[in-house]
């Protein structure tokens, strides 16, 4: 029996054995395997021009990638090509496989200077993770494929992709998103990176410009073009220099002698061949900027030159490489289709079709072009040929219509021309685009913005646009964006939480920026609105047969503003239609549904809504049966949140059942499970009685599921549902509550700080004055990943802190010795005491009978902790108590002293009844103390006196401890001493000392004429400074006004105004003035800057006030229309008119060469100067003086004559600005120098030769255009 018990073992074991032996191969056959040809491709032999089908057979999973690589001899010309494949009958059909891709970790805003690196990564997870099946990674910059080159770095792993930035430029700001890419579909995640400008080479610099492109690559010549830099705070752009460089050296040379304005440059004179690196720099008035990242490498080459070579593969690495060659024929036909591709202000790109050719001979071309109302041609190109149908046409008129034609040439001959275009124009110059519409801005995300704004009503080839932020009431302007955007929508990043801002945006072409838009309305940065996510996890927390109580958890996404109501709908469980329970909304997360059907089973699901409308509805609940609950256990407690969550440990708390039994809740258990496990574990054996618990002993990183069963006296009630999970690991960088009592207040303070804030701290404090308040403190911060923390304090520890707090609050400064006095020489008395320790910070007051004590003798010593006031002539009078308060930091303390009655005799004269003015000293001493004189031309002086001297007295003068030695030596017979002040001022002011000494003694006085007394003096002399009447002084930038005074410093309590308006110093007003002279400058004065004008001078008694009156003050002007250089032929007519302004009417002079004649005057609206038939002795230096009662300006011409045949001189002018004459009454019309008689030949015209004679009038009422 138990051999075949056995054998029918065995026999069923192979059976089994066999069946899944025969599933095994059933599921590999459609796993992945490598391709493989089953039918390989084979030869063919056709003839020319026939087509022909090459087939094969391959296998493998997934489909494999089929390509066809063709290396052909250049005889099979016209061969077709054609792959045809066809899958293996025995394989399956192919299903692709649906790749999962989670991302973790992700890069997100970056904000960058030029210069530096940037690296963005992301991580993520694979489902299923194949080896052989690995997503694509594509980076993209603003929907530009990125790849591997000298400025991108892309690394692609397993699980991971970075992509490194490692030198940037403005080039490379934009919207960076990676893509994974799979059979099944993509996963991407984007994020924008900024770019700042850098350091400039000179402050105020302009940003470098960007994005260089090389356009119409020829054999002589490439277009470049850039994008220009935004310019917030720097000043406006002038133009710009374009660089070449040759690939190969490092040698980079200027392409352009003056800079373009326009952001495109045809770059000639290249060597054909050779290939170029290009960059652009920018210029302003401060400087050039640093040069923007090069350009790729091009090749001055005929872009056809490639059609012209032909190889013929010889087998292994050798080619061979050969041009056609010439051989007879005829001249090519004629080439069509002729237009212009692109046309600029000063070129055409033209494009045009070549003829049938079929000869072997090389073919050129030749371009002609003519006036549109004009029909002479004339040959553009007849240096170079032309081998490509596309050429661009330089040195073309802006603004003007040209018509073009081509033909084409061999070696045998030309052909006839093509048909003429029609006429093109050349652009004209529009201008910078208008200023764009309106902006708005709208809340997205706590930390950016979108801004949305109309394009400009005149684009004139539009670029893109920059927009500008600021905080809302400052005036810092910087840029959002570092790179031309082309979009009317812009999402501002990296804003700070909380903070208003405006915004503006300017738009640019290649001629610059528009004007600013209008700023949009302010807008703090807030998350936008949205609807809240839906609740989940629906409880039944009680049921009495007719309602049950429902409670569930709140959604995770709250939308970025307050849940306001919740909505719950119900149904019979098998039917599909939802009725709402209750049609107000509630705001709690408990509610009781009434009026249902004993014994029937329900679902529920449940909506939230905020500002931003209705959410989802959550997931429907499981059945419910209402049948009313009789257990005497209590029912299922709810809410179960978490905080102080740590590596090993957390705390849980929840709410109380709504049902509790049969009897009162005596306590909890918490139990905890790792996610994913039905493994329950009791946290706590003993019932906890309050409800939240701090269960320990949990595994650092490891996920959990809580849940809370309530106990009463029948057993242990319902577990509540499972919390939400929750791991076990601290937030980075948590920190612990700590207690501490105050060092300076004696408060006792619980801190926490917070690590997840935007502050730099967050500390949470409360003062605990009484012995009760011991137990536990607990902190949480809202709206971060659950940062928590908790703090106990015990009944020793709470009376500890409470001892050393009322220490703190009351302290006392100890003492080493009280008041005391001592009496010096001179009848001074030093009073003085000694504390334990004090510091630099402490402050003290000296009182004598209850009134303060004020000097310059009061200080201490931080060291011996002395403190100490001398008085100077202690007499009789000085008689009463004495006391001295100190305060240092918290700490207080305060000695008196009583000198009254014989007490105080006693203490003053130890010698029975001497008098007090014996203890005066012998020795030299100070009579009269340093005092301050003023004199009337508010000069200041220092005066003492001495006496008692001999003749080894020695008398000195310091300031600030340092020693001056005066012009004047101290006139020690008379015992007056003084010092005079030049020129009174902040740097003189200070603490000065006079001191007298000899063998016998010495003494010392001093004055302190800083702070208070520097202000009392300026006072003083502002009193006797006798300010004139305010005069007006023409400059040359602008009109001074002048106030003459005796004494006058720009310390002194001087303020200027401009109507009611008070004026400050600024570039446009400046105020200054000399020891003699108060003024004020007014730069450039425009129309509004007329009116009234007036300096008032104050002191502490008065003001003093001088006005003028500049409503009507008009000087002669030159308004415009005169060139700087003129340049005439020999015996023609000379003749310059300009326009002239000023009320009352200008007079006009004219000089020649400075100071050699009067030339001409006139007067009037126009002035002219005419000199018909001039000859070579009118070249020369020609000013204008145009001038009323309030002064005028001069102007220099230069005028050069050429005689007849020469060679036009070059007009190099020298800028000469305007020169500013004062008003002058009445006005003196310049006089001619006298000069000696020119020794030339009596024919030789001179100055006052009749030809050179003036005529007056008016050539015309508009200008000239000056040049």
């Amino acid at each position: 029996m138990e051999e075949r018990y056995e054998h029918k073992t065995k026999t069923r074991i192979q059976e089994v054995v066999r069946t899944k032996l025969d599933d095994k191969y059933v599921r590999e056959e459609p796993m992945i395997r490598g391709p493989k040809f089953l039918v390989r491709l084979r030869s063919h032999m056709v003839f020319e021009n026939t087509p022909v089908k090459i087939v094969c057979t391959v296998e493998g999973f997934p489909m494999p990638v089929v390509k066809c690589n063709k290396l052909l001899p250049p005889v099979l010309l016209s061969l077709s090509c054609y792959l045809f494949f066809a899958p293996a009958s025995m394989l399956p059909k192919i299903h692709y496989t649906k790749i999962h891709i989670t991302f973790l970790d992700t890069f997100g805003p970056v904000f960058a200077t030029e210069g530096e690196s940037a690296t963005l990564s992301a991580t993520m997870t694979l489902e299923p993770n194949l080896a052989n099946l690995q997503p694509e990674a594509q980076w993209y910059r603003d929907d530009t494929r990125l790849f591997d080159s000298k400025w991108v770095k892309i690394e692609t792993g397993r699980g991971f992709s970075k992509l490194t930035l490692p030198n940037l430029y403005k080039d490379d700001e934009g919207l960076y998103t990676l893509r994974m890419v799979t059979k099944g579909g993509t996963a991407e995640h984007s994020a924008f990176v900024s770019v700042a400008d850098g350091p400039p080479p000179v402050p105020a610099a302009p940003g470098a410009p960007m994005d260089i492109e090389i356009h119409d690559a020829n054999r002589d010549y490439v277009i470049v073009s850039w994008k220009p830099p935004n310019t917030t705070t720097e000043g406006p752009i002038l133009g710009y220099f374009v660089d070449k460089c040759e690939v190969g050296t490092e040698n980079w040379t200027q392409c352009n002698d003056h800079p373009i304005k326009i952001c495109k440059y045809p770059v000639s004179g290249l060597f054909e061949g050779h290939s170029f690196y290009f960059r652009v720099r920018a210029v302003n008035s401060h400087g050039i900027s640093k040069p923007s990242r090069m350009s790729d490498p091009i090749t001055a080459m005929d872009p056809t030159e490639f059609e012209r070579l032909h190889a013929k593969r010889l087998g292994g690495r050798l080619d061979i490489v050969s041009y056609y060659d010439e051989v007879e024929g005829k001249p090519p036909g004629v080439p069509s289709g002729i237009n212009a591709s692109e046309t600029d202000r000063t070129y055409v790109v033209l494009s045009w079709k070549a003829p049938a050719y079929t000869s072997r001979a090389p073919m050129w071309y030749y371009i002609e072009k003519c006036m549109a109302d004009s029909g002479a041609w004339q040959r553009v190109n007849t240096q170079v040929p032309i081998r490509s149908p596309r050429y661009a046409v330089f040195d073309l008129a802006e603004g003007k219509q040209y018509k073009f034609r081509v033909l084409s040439a061999n070696i045998y001959g030309t052909s006839e021309p093509s048909e003429p275009t029609g006429p093109i124009q050349t652009q004209e110059l529009k201008g910078v685009p208008s200023a764009p519409g309106q902006v708005i801005a709208t809340r997205e995300t706590d930390t950016s913005v979108l801004i949305q704004w109309a394009p400009p009503k005149e684009p004139n080839n539009l670029i893109g646009y920059y927009i500008d932020q600021c905080v809302q009431g400052s005036k810092n302007w910087t840029s959002a964006n570092h790179k031309p955007h082309k979009n009317t929508r812009f999402v501002v990043s990296g804003l700070t939480t909380g903070e208003t801002y405006v915004f503006r945006v300017q738009a640019i072409n290649e001629l610059g920026l528009s004007d600013e838009s209008q700023e949009s309305a302010p807008l703090t940065v807030k998350a936008a609105l949205t609807t809240p996510s839906a609740p989940y996890d629906i409880a039944l927390l009680y049921c009495d047969g007719h309602s049950m109580i429902l409670n569930w958890k709140k959604p995770l996404r709250s939308g970025g503003a307050k849940i306001k109501e919740y909505y719950v709908d119900k149904r019979r469980s098998g039917t599909t239609m939802w009725r709402e329970v209750h049609i107000p909304p509630f705001t709690e997360r408990v509610y009781k549904v009434e009026n249902l059907t004993e014994g029937a089973v329900y679902q529920f699901h449940v909506y939230a809504a905020n500002l931003a409308g209705l959410g989802p509805a959550s997931k429907h609940s499981e059945d419910f049966t209402c049948d009313p609950w009789t257990m005497p256990e209590p029912g299922p407690a709810y809410d179960l949140t978490f905080c102080e969550v740590r590596d090993n440990s957390l705390v849980v708390e929840w709410q109380k059942p709504v049902y509790t039994g049969s009897g009162p809740i005596t306590g909890y258990h918490v139990e905890y499970a790792k996610k994913g496990t039905a493994n329950w574990i009791t946290a706590n054996e003993k019932a906890a009685s309050h409800r939240f618990l701090k269960v320990t002993g949990l595994e650092v990183g490891t996920t959990y599921v809580f849940r809370v069963r309530a106990v009463n006296a029948a057993g242990v009630g319902m577990a509540s549902m499972a919390s939400d999970p929750v791991t076990a690991k601290a937030v980075a960088g948590s920190q612990e509550v700590s207690c501490v009592v105050d060092e300076k207040s004696g408060d006792i303070v619980l801190s926490f700080e917070s690590c997840q804030i935007n502050e730099d701290h967050s500390h949470t404090h409360t003062h605990i004055p009484y012995k009760e308040d011991f137990g536990t403190y607990s902190v949480s911060v809202t709206n971060t990943e659950g940062v928590s923390s908790s703090y106990t304090i015990s009944n020793e520890e709470l009376a500890k802190m409470l001892a050393l707090s009322y220490d703190i609050r009351h302290p006392v400064i100890p003492l080493k010795s009280e008041l005391a006095y001592k009496i010096l020489e001179r009848g001074r008395m030093r009073f003085w005491l000694q504390a334990e320790e004090i510091s630099s910070n402490v402050t003290y007051k000296f009182f004598a009978n209850n009134k303060e004590l004020s000097g310059a003798d009061m200080g201490h010593d931080v060291a011996t902790g002395i403190i100490e006031f001398i008085m100077d002539h202690f007499t009789e009078e000085n008689e009463g108590t004495y006391t001295c308060q100190i305060t240092d930091g918290g700490g207080k303390a305060q000695s008196s002293l009583v000198l009254i009655g014989d007490v105080f005799c006693k203490s003053l004269c130890p010698f029975s009844r001497l008098p007090l003015m014996s203890l005066f000293t012998t020795g030299p001493h100070f009579s009269e103390f340093l005092s301050l004189q003023i004199g009337d031309d508010c000069s200041v002086t220092l005066v003492c006196k001495v006496a008692n001297l001999k003749k080894e007295s020695v008398f000195h003068w310091f300031r600030e401890d340092t020693e001056i030695i005066p012009d004047v030596k101290p006139d020690l017979g008379s015992g007056v001493c003084k010092l005079p002040i030049k020129e009174f001022s902040l740097k003189t002011a200070g603490i000065y000392k006079a001191t007298i000494s000899d063998d016998r003694g010495k003494d010392m006085s001093q004055i302190n004429i800083s702070g208070k007394g520097k202000h009392d003096l300026y006072f003083s002399c502002g009193r006797r400074a006798s300010a004139a009447e305010l005069v007006i002084n023409c400059t040359a930038t602008g009109i001074q006004l002048q106030c003459h005074m005796k004494y006058y410093t720009s310390e002194m309590n001087i303020t200027w105004y401009h109507g009611e308006t008070k004026l400050s110093h600024s570039d446009k007003i400046v105020i200054g003035g000399t020891p003699t002279m108060a003024t004020m400058e007014v730069v450039e004065p425009v129309e509004k800057d007329k009116g009234k004008y007036s300096i008032v001078i104050t002191d502490p008694e008065n003001s003093h006030k001088r006005t003028l009156d500049l409503s009507g003050d008009d000087r002669g002007k030159v308004v415009g229309g005169l060139p700087d250089v003129v340049t005439i032929m020999e015996k023609k007519t000379l003749s310059l008119t300009c326009t002239v302004c000023g009320d009352p009417k200008p007079q006009v002079s004219w000089l020649k060469n400075g100071s050699e004649y009067v030339v001409s005057l006139d007067q009037g609206r126009f002035a002219s100067l005419t000199i018909k038939g001039v000859s070579m002795e009118d070249s020369g230096r020609y000013t204008m003086i145009v001038q009323n009662k309030y002064g005028g300006e001069s102007v220099d011409i230069v005028v050069s004559v050429y005689r007849h045949g020469e060679k036009i001189p070059e007009a190099k002018p020298t800028l000469t600005p305007k020169t500013i004459i004062p008003p002058k009454l009445p006005i003196e019309i310049p006089q001619p120098k006298t000069q000696p008689a020119p020794s030339a030949a009596p024919s030789t015209p001179s100055p006052a030769a009749p030809k050179a004679a003036l005529g007056r009038g008016v050539k015309s009422p508009t200008p000239s255009r000056r040049k």
